[in-house]
């Protein structure tokens, strides 16, 4: 399964990479074509965030933890301190791991929104 990865090096630069992150095919309901699923990730907390309509851009901004952010409604454009510009849709799920340097800049839709953060302290950790 494919997930916009957002992190910096130890310069403070914020750069994108698409990683994967590994399923299984696991049968969830007895009857039912067998699912794709990712391993658990230990989470530390959950949260819901309402976007208001109107808030178009977020200055440059680090995250304090790693955060699986999954976007309900509403598409946000990223910028990493580099210039790089990535557009993410509805639906999507974006691994925020810049947790210090420059940070990125996330520029939002005029709708509403609403976006499920889900901290990960030890990261989704992938294999390498």
């Amino acid at each position: 399964m494919k997930c916009l990865r957002i992190y910096a090096t130890p310069d403070g630069e914020s750069h994108f990479a698409e990683i994967h992150l590994p399923t299984t095919k696991v049968a969830v309901h007895p009857d039912v074509v067998p699912f794709d699923v990712t391993a658990s990730y230990p989470a530390s907390r959950v949260r819901i965030t309402h976007i208001p309509a109107g808030m178009r851009e977020v200055s440059w901004h680090t995250v304090p933890e790693p955060v699986l952010t999954v976007r309900l409604d509403g598409p946000v454009d990223y910028e990493t301190s580099e210039g790089e510009r990535r557009h993410v849709t509805a639906g999507s799920f974006v691994l925020v791991e810049d947790t210090h340097g420059k940070g990125h800049l996330s520029r939002h839709s005029p709708q509403a929104q609403t976006v499920i953060w889900i901290s990960l302290p030890e990261g989704p950790q992938l294999p390498s």
